[in-house]
């Protein structure tokens, strides 16, 4: 009798050396190097290159790959032309995970053992995601798409590519400090997705787009949009307690509360309340955060010994609401930043790939006959 468990709970599907994390005192790493390090000290293109590659790059590998990213911004019209034909009502992952899908249709990449086509397509991934999101940000507005500038950052780029407006350098910091946070987590359910996909030895462009079909969901990567749909709900710091109570009475879960991992504080939430402060220096204390960090207090008080914390997902949408950015959008900046890691798995299941094919623990009858029409009531 196989054994059950349920959401793949405790069962180890692979083996990987991209990153690292430890619930029980909040530690992540990518590649060994501790996230709180990464955030303060590196980019969010270099700590992509790490994940990609196992190393930090030396000052020629660093320039020759923001080069290759910079010069493969662009999209094809013909992928504008798609955008544009999708309802200015649809999701946003809707469209990236579109866009991305057919993506692979202008870039073959069928060789996928081929480091050459793992690289290149790497690249394209990395620099176009940026702009489809942007893209689609601008045309259901009814605006037109905005090219991408070769002279700024990837941070900055993204920025100016949705207002035409060259960014705050300490915004542009912060987001891509977020980009670094969001990047990598282990086996989490939109990587096993991707990997999945990637052992059948399917093109990038389809393992990066199934990935997003998964992180679009409100348990994955669209939790940060309801967090911010969560305090908009609550209004004000004075109805936290009586709106948190009635969630656990009712047994509801608390958005942006709990992870698979972490019994502690994850250290990427700690990570982004750091940061901002950075970006209040530019726009002001917000009010929504004010009330995010009343929510957390009390959310922790009621939660008490359940090992139950705030994640990343809390704060990270509280801060791209202060940019300006849509909550529809906040799953695709985190894709944005996913895809990094997603390739990372990619590349490295591919270094020793076998298909997935799990078992299953059959619940059915058996020895069922076949009943004519004519007979069935």
């Amino acid at each position: 009798m196989q054994e059950f468990s349920p959401g793949l709970a405790g069962v180890a599907a692979a083996k990987s050396k991209v990153s690292f994390v430890d619930g029980q005192i909040g530690l992540l790493e990518y590649r060994g190097i501790r996230i709180e390090e990464l955030a303060a000290k590196s980019s969010f293109l270099e700590t992509t290159y790490l994940l990609l590659y196992d190393r930090l790059p030396t000052q020629a590998e660093r320039d020759r790959f923001l080069s290759d990213l910079v010069h493969h911004r662009r999209i094809k019209y013909r992928i504008i032309d798609l955008i544009k034909c999708l309802p200015e009502h649809g999701h946003p992952m809707d469209a990236l995970q579109a866009a991305v899908a057919a993506l692979g249709m202008f870039y073959p990449a069928r060789q996928v053992l081929d480091p050459e086509v793992q690289y290149w397509s790497a690249v394209r991934l990395i620099a176009k995601v940026p702009t489809i999101v942007s893209a689609y940000y601008r045309v259901r507005r009814g605006d037109e798409q905005i090219q991408p500038r070769d002279d700024l950052d990837h941070a900055s780029n993204f920025l100016y590519m949705l207002t035409e407006k060259v960014p705050n350098p300490a915004i542009a910091k912060v987001l891509d400090t977020c980009l670094i946070l969001h990047a990598e987590h282990t086996m989490n359910a939109s990587t096993f997705s991707g990997m999945v996909t990637a052992s059948t030895l399917a093109d990038p462009y389809t393992v990066v787009s199934s990935a997003i079909g998964t992180l679009k969901g409100p348990l994955h990567g669209g939790a940060a949009q309801e967090v911010v749909e969560m305090l908009e709900e609550i209004g004000s710091r004075e109805h936290v307690r009586s709106y948190l109570e009635k969630k656990l009475a009712a047994k509801q879960k608390l958005v942006g509360f709990g992870h698979r991992l972490y019994k502690v504080k994850d250290p990427r939430a700690a990570s982004l309340q750091a940061i901002a402060q950075q970006l209040f220096a530019q726009y002001g204390r917000s009010p929504l955060y004010d009330l995010a960090e009343e929510v957390e207090r009390v959310g922790e008080e009621l939660l008490r010994g359940k090992g139950i914390h705030a994640n990343v997902d809390f704060y990270s949408g509280v801060l791209y609401k202060t940019m300006g950015l849509d909550p529809d959008f906040f799953p695709a900046v985190f894709a944005m930043a996913r895809v990094s890691g997603w390739l990372a798995h990619w590349v490295e299941q591919l270094q020793d790939n076998r298909l997935f094919r799990p078992g299953q623990i059959y619940e059915g009858v058996h020895g069922r006959a076949y009943v004519p029409l004519t007979n069935r009531h």
